[in-house]
């Protein structure tokens, strides 16, 4: 199953739309479209997913994803509730020619950058603050507001890229729509056994032309995606939930409790007991 092509409404003809999420949890909906997305997590924590990269987000993270890049951001409800300020715009949103305008080219750079997805991490309360305060704006004041956020984010060196430099979107290739199909498959069946040839065979492959084929488009292996993909769910699981280790490993999809605390630490740099104190470190502070 390839992402869903989705259309953003837009109200009374504006060029764009900002607009505050919020549900109880935020269910997996991986998706593109051809606007711009920048999103700021302003309550709840989960996992993000942007093209080739899977990560854990939290209150504060702030993204600015590309035209047609493939994401999606999912939570379970004890990860509590979900919420985000959330604007869409298109290339042209301020008229035909005006990022190329010689005093806005470091804005079309930016944008260009974020082809890729750019996380700006966790940014200055000042930040976030307008941000946020873009959905409640009328429409004029919203306009001036958000080129004003592009420009502040703009000259940010430390913006880094999400997606591996081998991910291009490409809505419609038949290489976007083999990943898409298995990173959705993958995202609901990690959990479980997770069998080379069945992957394969979901996209009409030999499991020696898939191998060559998912490194060449992901920048990985099958086996380091799905572990990637397990140890941000254990994640999840270690930060939301009060589970032992043990089952915790289990419900990741290790049925080995020593390759489990093995792959955690070479992808966090820490043991899993240890990534839990530091969290609950973090909260209490």
């Amino acid at each position: 199953m390839k992402p869903r092509f989705e259309q953003p409404p837009t109200l009374d003809g504006s060029t764009f739309v900002s607009y505050i999420r919020r549900e109880d949890a935020f269910g997996f909906g991986w998706h593109h479209h051809r606007e711009y997305e920048l999103t700021l997590i302003t309550e709840g924590t989960g996992t993000r997913y942007v093209g080739t990269t899977v990560e854990r987000y939290q209150p504060g993270d702030l993204v600015l994803l590309g035209p047609d890049l493939p994401h999606t951001f999912t939570s379970e409800p004890y990860e509590g509730a979900a919420e985000a300020a959330v604007t869409q715009f298109r290339h042209d949103f301020l008229g035909p020619g005006f990022f190329a305008l010689p005093q806005f080219r470091v804005l079309d750079d930016l944008l260009a950058r974020s082809s890729r997805g750019l996380s700006f991490g966790r940014v200055s309360e000042e930040m976030r603050a307008l941000v946020a305060r873009l959905p409640l704006l009328g429409a004029a004041a919203q306009t001036t507001a958000l080129l004003d956020v592009l420009c502040r984010l703009a000259p940010g060196a430390t913006a880094r890229p999400l997606t591996g430099p081998g991910y291009a979107p490409a809505p419609g290739t038949v290489v976007r729509d083999r990943i898409d199909a298995v990173c959705r498959h993958l995202q609901q069946s990690h959990t479980g056994p997770v069998h080379h040839e069945d992957v394969a065979a979901l996209v009409h492959m030999s499991p020696t032309s898939f191998s060559r084929f998912f490194r060449n488009a992901m920048g990985r292996t099958l086996t380091d995606y799905v572990n990637q993909l397990r140890v941000e769910t254990a994640c999840a699981l270690l930060t939301g939930t009060p589970l032992p280790v043990t089952e915790v490993a289990a419900r990741s999809g290790y049925r080995n409790l020593s390759n489990f605390n093995r792959r955690f630490r070479e992808l966090k740099g820490l043991r899993p007991t240890e990534y839990r104190a530091a969290h609950l470190r973090r909260t209490t502070e």
